[in-house]
């Protein structure tokens, strides 16, 4: 199977399950290096490694040797009106070419336009003009890196009137049309269903089970009027709710745990992905490919022998 341009996806359909890992911060650099802790994967932000040196590629050059790495980028900006950027395209190549990540992902929305970046993750308009137009840079990006796409569905706080179709339609409409995957934020369900008075159930239970790869786990703020997607509370009881529904309806699917702000110590987050991972065994099998205490082989290593 290919793309439209002749990339290579076949091998995609079997994205590994790579466990339960957590983002990789700065914060967190010198007490992963000094105690290798027995995490499955870690996520690191591509735009913070797309530089020529410097201490955090210091440092991600040896994480990749000891674990699965992925990459998720926030600027690609898929839905945008402006030309995909070019500039940016050959860094994130180059970045996942020394690298070698297991996947590459970012955002279903739109950055910026008129050269523009608003630095923030915006909605589109659901309907089969944006349709067409992210299906179509989606197969873009996707021959250009070689690599299959994973898409991330973004929390939102308003609506579009000239939506013809709801959020879970299209993200699923363009994971099958541009033949690329889903990385499924369980807390973005969670926080835009609440904004937006759907049933986060009915999402969950509308998105194609081949393609959704990857789970991102977070937590937001109350606002009173409002949920926001913080990042930086711990995983509210609802959005864990939420989480073992998808584990029930999706299978094996690997697990992120994103904290981006009052961060709290390594070991503490570590406890969070291995609560996602206890949650996973009450309905699945011990996965194959995630590792113990008493592993002495590296988790990279665990991962390419299964």
């Amino acid at each position: 199977m290919t793309s439209q341009g002749g990339v290579i996806l076949s091998e995609a359909k079997d994205l590994p399950f790579l466990g339960f890992g957590v983002g990789l911060r700065t914060k967190h650099y010198g007490y992963i290096l000094k105690n290798e802790p027995p995490i499955d994967w870690f996520e690191v932000i591509s735009e913070n490694y797309m530089v020529p040196g410097g201490r955090p590629l210091f440092v991600l050059d040896q994480i990749k040797e000891r674990y699965p790495v992925v990459m998720h980028g926030v600027s690609l900006s898929i839905g945008s009106t402006d030309p995909l950027n070019k500039v940016y395209l050959k860094n994130l190549k180059s970045l996942a070419e020394r690298v070698q990540p297991q996947w590459i992902s970012d955002h279903l929305c739109w950055t910026g336009t008129g050269g523009h970046n608003a630095h923030d993750l915006l909605p589109l308009p659901y309907n089969e003009e944006a349709l067409d137009h992210v299906v179509r840079r989606v197969k873009m990006v996707q021959d250009f890196l070689e690599r299959p796409l994973l898409l991330e569905n973004v929390s939102s706080y308003l609506q579009f009137t000239h939506s013809t179709m709801t959020e879970w339609e299209f993200l699923s409409s363009v994971a099958r049309e541009a033949d690329c995957f889903i990385l499924l934020d369980i807390n973005n369900i969670y926080v835009s269903a609440v904004n937006h008075s759907f049933d986060p159930q009915e999402y969950l239970h509308a998105v194609p089970v081949d393609r959704v790869k990857q789970y991102h786990l977070a937590g937001h703020s109350d606002k009173g009027t409002h949920l926001l997607d913080t990042h930086d509370h711990p995983i509210k009881p609802e959005v864990w709710g939420l989480y073992k529904q998808a584990i029930r309806r999706f299978g094996p699917v690997s697990t992120l745990v994103e904290w981006d702000d009052h961060i709290p110590p390594f070991p503490k987050l570590f406890e969070v992905a291995k609560k996602a991972k206890k949650m996973y065994l009450t309905f699945n099998e011990a996965p194959a490919r995630t590792i113990s205490q008493d592993d002495t082989a590296t988790p990279l290593e665990i991962h390419q022998s299964a």
